[in-house]
């Protein structure tokens, strides 16, 4: 990874939203814990990759024989261990690794989870077990366009081709079948102006992010004017409306 991306992240140490105040109206059925859920069995060795502070680990997964947590952040794994000894939970473990440089074994795991990640496909074909399964959940081109085309930047925003078909090629490409991508239409409703300035603070959406040519990770510099005009032209009786654009995608060793 990057040093800047790594800088970032570490400056971040955790991945909580518990103090921004918004609500979420999905309106695609395709829920990533619940394949998650489904996927997972009591027997199942499982990778999650870029488990920040371990927060979707310890609350949504369910019990298996062995889950392990990574992320390239040693301040993310801190936190991610902390909150392990509170929660309690067994066969869990977190260590920092990165996702584009994985030392995990071959052929090992029945389940490799990623969420809002980068990957590396053929390295995690190679981490899977025959008939194993990757579940991943990715913030697309068009998460957010009407806020980035205010600004003018964000998120691959210059790329060419959306993120979920760079994805989709990629695991293709790296010898996975009944690869299976859907796309996720989400909106978000943020209570105030300060808590969607909290999200744009924490998650790389105004970042110079592109999936085809790198990304240069820095603290965002939000111009408040037009935060402001955002703000005004998006505000409902919920909240200030952000209208997200994910994908899902399963795919089979």
């Amino acid at each position: 990874m990057k040093s800047k991306e790594y800088e970032y992240y570490n400056n971040i140490k955790n991945w909580s939203f518990d103090d921004i105040d918004y609500e979420i109206e999905n309106y695609t059925s395709w829920d990533y814990i619940e394949q998650i859920q489904k996927y997972v069995k009591p027997s199942s060795k499982v990778l999650d990759l870029g488990c920040a502070a371990g927060e979707k680990i310890l609350k949504y997964y369910p019990d298996a024989k062995e889950i392990i947590g990574t992320d390239f952040s040693e301040e993310m794994i801190k936190s991610a261990n902390r909150n392990l000894i509170k929660s309690k939970r067994k066969n869990i473990t977190f260590r920092v690794m990165d996702n584009l440089n994985m030392d995990t074994p071959d052929n090992y795991f029945d389940v490799v989870t990623c969420r809002h990640t980068v990957i590396d496909a053929r390295m995690i074909y190679k981490a899977l077990k025959y008939d194993g399964h990757l579940i991943l959940r990715g913030v697309d081109k068009m998460d957010c366009w009407a806020l980035k085309m205010m600004f003018g930047y964000g998120q691959a925003f210059s790329d060419l081709k959306p993120i979920s078909q760079i994805d989709y090629e990629n695991i293709l490409l790296a010898g996975f079948k009944d690869v299976e991508l859907v796309p996720l239409h989400v909106i978000e409703y943020y209570k105030t102006k300060e808590d969607l300035l909290k999200l744009l603070l924490k998650v790389p959406i105004l970042q110079n992010y592109s999936e085809e040519n790198g990304a240069l990770y820095e603290i965002p510099k939000i111009d408040l004017d037009i935060f402001e005009k955002y703000v005004r032209e998006n505000l409902r009786k919920k909240g200030i409306k952000l209208i997200r654009r994910y994908y899902g995608i399963i795919a089979k060793k």
